[in-house]
């Protein structure tokens, strides 16, 4: 009986102990996650946080870009946000983001790890790689682009002719609705397919269409809070179901297309005849072990990533800005009827425009600028990652915090622009009606990393848009008004609308 009772209170004991400790580890993640809310000393203000999930909750997905602009009234054009364990600083305005992207354009040079990106994809490619093995990259890509005729006149004949394709798709309507989405996809992506594989697609072609419909699907998961949970707490989505599996799914079989044309190109690859970036990139590769230079990173796997950055970035961002184009024109038909005017003054219609003719379309060229100003395609850019600590806006950043550019911020800036939220051409004019660049007027980012198709997308937006107000005359359907809301994802893209093409 002695024996009996004296377990039990020995068990009692221990069950306090066990609660005890249990209550001392419960306090003790409570406190450390608190003090892991507060800001460090000199760091930037911001919105209030919560443990664990720091501003993640508080922020509308829906309208992010909007949002995140707003703080900046009440937090200053610096401040901070914390998504889930990571701090967050957003520059707002001209001025921080020059001070952000040009002055500390070293510091802020790196791309912070992306778990929903390096879960499924390598650490390799273009857009977010770092270093020595970026620098590499980004360089043979521009050469390489420039030497197949970007920015040269050599490219024009290759966008012209695929105007002349998809004149004869929107004309086959016959003037009745149509919705442009995937045609206007295939026509811009074909032109990044001529430079990247040596070949065009018929709009037709199933792996092609497959192509064009993943990277829609893509892109709408990426600006979704899926994506924001798999990047904050990345142990514990991996193991939950949802949309962020289905991205990475989508990642996987676009890398198995890159493959599919690499593995084409070796069959019949000629070092001393380059068709394309693939034949170069594979030249480069070979060289490159010769030389003993692999850490620049010259393998078959990078070679799949670059394609994969080249033809992703190539496709969606420039047709989307066409889409918005388009809507536009029939939101403003004077602005459609005056563009025309000018373009059949300057060029009439007996030949395709071409670049030379800019410098004598002003006014086209001026609403080509505020399509990009007001699509605001890219809102927030793309992140940047802190090399080093640094001084920026008066505060202190601390090596490793993210920095998010917000180019919406300055797209609508109110002292840059004379009417910051209405369409208006005349931003772009000055008062003899020639075309003035603006430094507020950064679709493309600015700094080291500054859009590397940024050339090609100029090409591609004036003849295309040239071409399309040269032949047609577009109109929503009758009873149908315009809708300009966008349908948010990483980029802002239109609503899905049908149109109609009269030919002029």
């Amino acid at each position: 009986m002695d024996g009996l009772f004296g377990f039990s209170v020995s068990s009692l004991w221990l069950w306090q102990d066990v609660r005890s400790l249990l209550l001392f580890t419960l306090v003790f993640l409570v406190i450390a996650a608190c003090l892991r809310t507060r800001r460090p000393s000199g760091f930037p203000p911001g919105p209030r946080v919560l443990p664990l999930v720091g501003t993640m909750f508080s922020l509308d997905f829906n309208n992010l870009h909007r949002e995140i602009t707003k703080l900046a009234e009440k937090y200053g054009n610096v401040y901070s946000l914390k998504m889930g364990s990571s701090w967050i600083v957003v520059l707002n305005g001209l001025d921080a983001l020059q001070e952000g992207l040009l002055t500390n354009g070293n510091i802020l040079a790196d791309r912070p790890l992306i778990p929903l990106h390096t879960d499924v994809l390598p650490d390799l490619g273009i857009i977010f790689t770092n270093g020595y093995l970026w620098k590499q990259q980004r360089q043979f890509a521009l050469f390489t682009l420039k030497y197949f005729g970007v920015g040269k006149k050599s490219l024009e004949s290759t966008i012209q002719d695929e105007f002349n394709y998809i004149s004869r798709e929107i004309a086959v309507h016959d003037g009745k609705p149509f919705n442009p989405h995937m045609i206007m996809n295939n026509a811009v992506s074909n032109i990044i397919c001529s430079l990247v594989f040596g070949h065009r697609f018929e709009y037709g072609d199933e792996k092609f269409v497959t192509m064009m419909k993943l990277i829609d699907k893509a892109t709408q998961i990426e600006g979704s809070i899926w994506a924001q949970l798999y990047n904050g707490f990345p142990m514990l989505m991996r193991r939950l179901p949802g949309p962020h599996h289905t991205l990475q799914k989508i990642y996987g079989e676009m890398v198995k297309l890159m493959k599919i044309e690499i593995n084409q190109h070796k069959k019949d690859w000629d070092p001393a005849e380059p068709r394309d970036f693939i034949d170069c990139y594979l030249t480069e590769i070979q060289k490159s072990k010769k030389d003993d230079k692999e850490d620049a990173g010259f393998n078959e796997n990078n070679l799949v990533m670059c394609s994969f950055d080249l033809f992703g970035a190539g496709t969606e961002t420039t047709s989307t800005t066409l889409r918005w184009a388009l809507l536009y024109m029939t939101k403003y038909p004077e602005i459609q009827e005056k563009v025309q005017a000018e373009i059949d003054r300057v060029i009439g219609q007996s030949r395709q425009p071409c670049m030379e003719d800019r410098a004598d379309l002003p006014y086209t060229d001026a609403v080509i600028h505020e399509v990009q100003r007001m699509g605001n395609i890219v809102p927030l850019g793309l992140p940047h990652f802190a090399n080093r600590d640094l001084q920026l806006g008066g505060y202190k950043l601390p090596k490793g915090v993210t920095v998010i550019p917000n180019l919406t911020s300055v797209l609508f800036e109110k002292n840059k622009w004379e009417t910051p939220y209405t369409f208006n051409p005349g931003h772009f004019l000055n008062e003899k009606g020639r075309f003035v660049k603006k430094a507020a007027f950064i679709p493309f980012s600015a700094g080291k990393r500054v859009c590397l198709g940024e050339n090609l997308a100029r090409m591609e937006l004036f003849l295309f848009f040239t071409s399309f107000m040269q032949h047609f005359t577009f109109s929503m359907p009758p009873g149908v008004e315009p809708n300009l809301k966008p349908r948010v994802s990483v980029i802002l893209s239109p609503q899905h609308y049908e149109i109609c093409a009269t030919l002029r």
